[in-house]
């Protein structure tokens, strides 16, 4: 507990400091000419090298895009892979201008860390997986099981509220990184691995016989997912959002990757507006007048990323559910641009 406190401590000094430094993030990216983004150590789907070492993911598309609208090159991008316990000290110290790794939005997180969040790209939540060989067919079953799972992350607290609110036991087992609970949970050290639903099936790819395993349909907990900003840069933070809301926007616009050159020479106001032949939205946020344009040149619009990375048309497999936009059945929401 002491090192707990000291460490959150030493974070949360880091982020002051930083903050200072912070407040012209846009410049010092543009100086810089290249946008440092934090991701995963490597979670298909989401963020992970391809087989050619070109990073990919949902997470990653949203770097992609942010250096598209700065750079009109979604390329100039670094990406720093953190692990759990290390990604909020990299935002916070500057090592990193933006986290973009499957983070849950949180009241503690976003009041007591110097942190921003600058919206929700992924609606998840938290979940288990077993072997089917054990033919358990709910979470209510697992009583006095033991659980894998990874450290610094929300599933702990989770894990505690579900198993005490069920009156059940159980034993965790911990480890500092994912592929660490991959591994101790495939060699039969736990009987259940939990983490977030999308993180449990991308995990399952990196087992030798994924068939053999399933997860199952309990939902434990609501799990936002989302980017983050440090404190103290409000028109990054807008950079960083108004990214996210343009790749959801283009998407309920029915704007895509082929079709965005013919969009952006509409002249509905409306689209005239967002592709900046009309007012000065661009400019307003630190950039170009074909902000938008280039982003969705880039990546494409959010369905578009979604069903590429995590989608039916993935390794991953997904439904959309929740992330199916608002008027489909889901949740995905952006402020309209204008």
């Amino acid at each position: 507990m002491k090192s707990a406190t000291l460490m959150l401590t030493l974070a949360i000094a880091a982020g002051w400091t930083a903050q200072g430094a912070s407040a012209q993030t846009l410049k010092t990216v543009k100086d810089r000419g290249v946008l440092s983004c934090g991701v995963t150590q490597g979670l298909p789907g989401f963020s992970a090298p391809d087989d050619r070492g070109n990073w990919a993911g949902l997470d990653v598309d949203l770097c992609r895009g942010i250096a598209a609208a700065i750079f009109n090159d979604a390329t100039k991008v670094k990406y720093v892979p953190l692990s759990a316990k290390d990604r909020f000290t990299a935002l916070q110290s500057g090592e990193i201008d933006v986290l973009s790794r499957n983070t849950t939005w949180t009241l503690s997180r976003d009041t007591s860390l110097g942190v921003n969040f600058a919206g929700i790209n992924y609606y998840d939540g938290q979940g288990f997986m077993v072997r089917k060989a054990l033919k358990v067919n709910s979470a209510l079953e697992l009583n006095s099981a033991s659980v894998c799972l990874q450290t610094g992350t929300t599933n702990e607290q989770n894990l505690a509220d579900f198993f005490k609110g069920n009156n059940m036991k159980y034993e965790v087992v911990a480890f500092s990184t994912a592929d660490e609970v991959v591994k101790a949970y495939e060699s039969g050290r736990c009987d259940a691995f939990t983490a977030d639903i999308s993180q449990l099936y991308a995990e399952r790819l990196k087992l030798t016989t994924p068939a053999d395993h399933e997860v199952l349909p309990q939902v434990i907990s609501k799990e936002p997912l989302g980017p983050l900003v440090r404190h103290g840069d409000d028109q990054w933070l807008d950079v960083v959002r108004w990214t996210l809301f343009a790749q959801v926007n283009a998407e309920e616009l029915g704007i895509t990757q082929k079709n965005v050159d013919d969009q952006a020479k509409s002249d509905k106001p409306e689209l005239k507006r967002i592709f900046g032949t009309d007012g000065s939205l661009g400019e307003q946020l630190g950039l170009t007048k074909d902000w938008f344009h280039r982003i969705i040149k880039a990546t494409g619009n959010y369905g578009e990323s979604f069903d590429r990375h995590v989608g039916p048309g993935s390794k991953l497999g997904i439904a959309r559910g929740l992330n199916q936009l608002w008027n489909k059945g889901g949740i995905m929401f952006a402020p309209p641009i204008r």
